[in-house]
């Protein structure tokens, strides 16, 4: 089966305007504005993966009986496109996304990915739209890779034939207003993923299943949720979809380790690296949210965040739930997160060295 293919180009014939573009651009918002085109790569069991595509961006035709909406084989990936300050652009650490992706599909039973047919599909739609990354601050171009079972057929079973699509969408802040700190709701009745489950795969699944929590959490007038491990609901795991830190008294930082249950975070092992660099002792450990709440109380807990590729990093500043309110520090952002954050962007957007090579240029 090849694992290079070349990109056949169809132009869109009728591109969103340069004037309405820019309009745009202006106040993008998360997630609801799309560029122009898609990329599109078709997967067979006969056939491996071909017919490599950059196509107009336009709704899918797919059968009813298309097995990805009666088995949900899918999954996906998030990775961003940020400006350099030459007027170029690059990716951040988009090996690890391939990676991930692989794994994911690994999980799911689903063809796995080439990661350069990948990387190709993420740099050729890039090339195509690159117009679109915004030029605000704090701007950048949202990619979303998936892939989904698109065989025709009612049967339990791994499908045969698998749809792989990028779209890309201009993005501005994730948390409305910035999100100086977030409040989050603890789950009391949901878990988020058990042990030998697909906590670790990126499949839509697991965010489908956390959305009535994250609604109570709403309901509640918190911004995320925040869930415990399956066994002993006593051990916190991650939010509905990022990450978490603490940052105790003594300098040192703790996060709850990867096991199969917990998302293996691109953003989350960067901080971890860059948070090592500058001589912070980093524990992969576990810790409940008894401790999360009496740490805070008595000053051992001083910051705590969050940390995702839409949002990066975002501080905690209360934590509530049925029988549980507590603030963290002083409600705010915190000294070290400002700093994991200031030192994360600035690598992202060539601001800053990159000795771990992590930034590929597109152009």
């Amino acid at each position: 089966m090849a694992t290079i293919l070349d990109f056949e180009f169809e132009a869109h014939t009728n591109p969103i305007a340069a004037d309405d573009r820019t309009a745009l651009l202006a106040n993008p918002g998360f997630g609801k504005i799309f560029t122009d085109h898609m990329a599109v790569i078709r997967y067979s069991a006969e056939k491996g993966w071909h017919n490599a595509r950059i196509e107009p961006r336009a709704p899918l035709q797919i059968d009813p009986a298309c097995a990805v909406l009666h088995y949900a084989q899918e999954i996906f990936e998030g990775l961003k496109a940020y400006r350099l300050p030459d007027g170029g652009a690059a990716l951040f650490r988009p090996e690890a996304n391939a990676k991930r992706f692989r794994e994911s599909a690994r999980r799911m039973a689903m063809a796995e990915l080439p990661e350069e047919m990948f990387l190709s599909s993420i740099r050729e739609l890039v090339a195509v739209d690159r117009d679109w990354i915004p030029e605000i601050e704090g701007g950048s171009l949202y990619l979303r890779p998936f892939m989904f079972a698109s065989e025709v057929f009612l049967g339990v079973k791994p499908a045969s034939e698998y749809l792989y699509i990028v779209l890309a969408s201009p993005a501005g802040a994730y948390f409305k207003g910035g999100a100086p700190s977030v409040t989050l709701w603890v789950s009391e009745d949901y878990t988020r993923a058990a042990p030998g489950g697909t906590g670790a795969a990126k499949c839509g699944g697991n965010y489908a299943s956390s959305l009535v929590a994250q609604s109570e959490a709403i309901r509640n007038d918190c911004d995320q949720v925040v869930f415990l491990d399956a066994a002993e609901s006593k051990w916190v795991e991650e939010l509905g979809g990022m990450n978490i830190f603490f940052v105790m008294d003594d300098g040192s930082v703790i996060t709850p380790p990867l096991g199969g249950t917990i998302l293996p975070g691109i953003t989350r092992e960067s901080l971890i690296t860059l948070a090592r660099d500058a001589g912070v002792d980093v524990r992969e450990e576990r810790y409940s949210i008894d401790q999360w709440e009496a740490d805070s109380k008595s000053g051992k807990l001083r910051e705590a965040f969050a940390c995702g590729t839409a949002a990066v990093v975002t501080p905690i500043g209360r934590v509530r739930g049925r029988t549980r309110d507590f603030v963290i520090g002083n409600g705010g952002p915190g000294i070290l997160t400002e700093k994991l954050r200031t030192d994360l962007v600035a690598m992202q957007r060539g601001e800053a060295p990159d000795p771990h090579n992590w930034l590929q240029r597109l152009f």
